[in-house]
C-alpha cells in the first residue's frame, strides 16, 4: 500500500516555512533588515498590494512572510502548535548578533548554551542557534 510505514521513501528537507503577519512592512523590517535575509520574491494581491515576501533560508529553503487576511488572535508559546523558527548562527557569531539585536531594539528574551531568543514584531519566537556546538564565553565578561 502506497504510504504505508514500512515502506522507503525518499529523505525529506525544509522546502519553506511561512509566517502570516498583520504588517507585513513591519515584519520585513525584521527578517529581511535586522536578520540580513535576502528577499528572494515578492509577491502582490489582485488589486496589486502586498500580499508577500519570500525570503531566503539558504540551501534553496525560504521563509514566506504572509499579509493576514483576517484579524485573530495570536498562539501563546504554551499552546499547542508550532514554537519557533530557529535560525542557525555559527557560535563565534553570538555575541555580534546580540549587539545587532540590540542595535535594533531586539530584546533577547532568553538563551540557552546553544541558542538565542528573540521576537519578531508580530510576537513570535525566532531563535539564532548554534546546536550541537555550545558558546564560547561572552566576550563582555568579567
Amino acid at each position: 500500500m502506497p504510504g504505508c510505514m514500512g515502506e522507503t521513501l525518499p529523505s525529506l528537507s525544509v522546502h519553506h516555512l511561512a509566517v502570516v503577519v498583520r504588517d507585513l512592512e513591519r515584519a520585513e523590517a525584521f527578517y529581511a533588515g535586522v536578520l540580513g535575509l535576502p528577499v528572494v520574491r515578492r509577491w502582490t494581491d489582485e488589486a496589486g498590494a502586498p500580499r508577500s515576501v519570500w525570503l531566503g533560508l539558504g540551501g534553496g529553503a525560504f521563509l514566506a512572510v504572509e499579509r493576514a487576511a483576517a484579524a485573530g488572535p495570536t498562539r501563546s508559546d504554551e499552546a499547542p502548535g508550532w514554537h519557533c523558527v530557529a535560525l542557525g548562527i555559527a557560535p563565534s557569531e553570538r555575541e555580534a548578533w546580540r549587539r545587532r539585536l540590540a542595535a535594533a531594539g531586539v530584546a533577547v528574551e532568553r538563551e540557552s548554551a546553544y541558542t538565542m531568543y528573540a521576537r519578531d514584531p508580530e510576537g513570535n519566537l525566532v531563535a539564532l542557534s548554534h546546536y550541537p556546538e555550545p558558546r564560547g564565553p561572552r566576550l563582555d565578561a568579567g
